[in-house]
């Protein structure tokens, strides 16, 4: 009954088949429990499951893809938080030019809608077109009921964590006895402003959601998709005093076609060492 399940929620743009995007994810978690945790083989892997919604916006998958492998070049090292992270932190909101930037484009004022739909169509078409958002919504929610016995822990990477945080805030007003034991987003675009105004167009407030006991929130400071990566300013507590809770990762184990570090990649945000513990003290 109280057996550990991992809910899994992708992010932007079409998606391999579902089959092959839960395999990839498993094995990624599994690749990071084994290096980060010492975990073998041998052991049981996590359960995990995954609200595919690609098929709600592409009539046909992307064609299934191999699992970037960490080679012998590959590091997987902890992040190094100190006081330069402090002060970027505070600079977010003062003087940062590329947050800036991004504020600009993603802001609230009507450049922000036409932003959204040349360069995050997925996104533009969840928030205009009411029929896409709900059958997206719906597939995460069919899961999180699904397996409402068990210990849930919810991973939404990309807009999948938009999607994962307006399904667990309207599923906590439709029942009250229902809980999230662990909410992790990894390179989320939830501190956009353009976002927070979503929220706050169905909400009373802009916080974490009422059936969530913990949210921690995992950026790579490079990451163009998440770069306010400190939501903790950005959302206030529940009424348990659950706050979320952020840390940056070094996501830099995969690469792109062109040689290029992919630091958005969920692969990679999936076997950082941060991420691996608090997947280890989960199960």
């Amino acid at each position: 009954m109280n057996e550990p399940i991992i809910l899994c929620v992708h992010g932007l743009r079409n998606k391999p088949s579902p089959e092959n995007l839960r395999a990839l994810w498993e094995e990624a978690i599994v690749d990071g429990l084994q290096r980060n945790e010492r975990r073998t083989a041998g052991q049981t892997a996590p359960a995990i499951d995954i609200a595919y919604w690609a098929d709600v916006l592409y009539p046909e998958p992307d064609e299934d893809r191999k699992y970037p492998s960490c080679d012998t070049n590959c590091t997987l090292a902890r992040y190094d938080d100190g006081f330069w992270d402090d002060l970027r932190a505070d600079a977010q909101d003062l003087v940062g030019p590329a947050v800036e930037t991004a504020k600009r484009w993603l802001g609230i004022d009507s450049g922000a809608e036409a932003f959204l739909k040349r360069v995050f169509n997925d996104l533009h078409r969840y928030y205009t077109e009411d029929d896409t958002r709900a059958e997206v919504r719906e597939r995460l929610r069919e899961k999180i009921l699904q397996y409402r016995t068990r210990r849930i822990m919810v991973i939404g990477h990309s807009m999948g964590s938009i999607v994962a945080y307006d399904v667990l805030r309207r599923l906590g007003r439709q029942f009250t006895d229902l809980s999230i034991d662990h909410f992790v987003t990894i390179g989320s675009p939830l501190g956009l402003p353009h976002v927070k105004v979503k929220i706050f167009e169905e909400n009373d407030l802009v916080r974490t959601p009422s059936l969530v006991r913990r949210w921690t929130n995992f950026s790579e400071r490079r990451d163009p998709v998440a770069f306010d990566t400190h939501l903790a300013r950005e959302f206030a507590a529940n009424d348990r005093g659950i706050r979320v809770e952020d840390d940056l990762v070094l996501n830099t184990s995969v690469t792109g076609e062109d040689g290029s570090i992919d630091y958005h990649s969920s692969i990679g945000y999936l076997r950082t060492p941060e991420v691996s513990a608090i997947i280890r003290s989960f199960i």
